[in-house]
């Protein structure tokens, strides 16, 4: 897969429930469930090992033990707009999934820079030594 081309969540991988919804709507949100659930089997989406523990670890609490991606969506009044809302938020957390992070190089301080900070905690040592009441010896 290319960067360029968007990842193709399979229908077979997606099940949605509708549930009542909380929010704007007045009587309409007693009566139609318009928050949608929208659930995802991970191991339909033929992630490579990469892109499944990154998965893992952005969805955090939103994975259930059943490798199960779960978002509901109730900002709108509608099914339709809720259903799009969950489809782009689970497209948006895979296609974040498939983005390598670059791994970290450690660097190490030169001898120049650790005399320096040393030098200046000595200094300031010095200046902080000089404020405390004198010593009668």
């Amino acid at each position: 897969m290319s960067s360029s081309e968007p990842f193709r969540i399979p229908e077979e991988a997606l099940s949605e429930s509708f549930i009542a919804a909380s929010g704007p709507g007045g009587q309409n949100v007693n009566k139609v469930a318009t928050a949608v659930q929208l659930r995802c089997d991970v191991f339909k989406l033929g992630l490579s090992p990469y892109a499944y523990n990154r998965l893992k670890e952005l969805a955090g609490s939103r994975m259930n033990s059943a490798g199960e991606v779960v978002i509901t969506a109730r900002s709108y009044r509608t099914q339709e707009a809720n259903r799009e809302d969950a489809r782009a938020r689970l497209a948006e957390l895979i296609a974040k999934a498939h983005i390598r992070t670059p791994k970290r190089i450690k660097t190490k301080a030169s001898r120049a820079a650790k005399a320096k900070r040393v030098d200046a905690k000595t200094k300031r040592g010095a200046v902080k030594a000089a404020r405390a009441r004198p010593r009668l010896d």
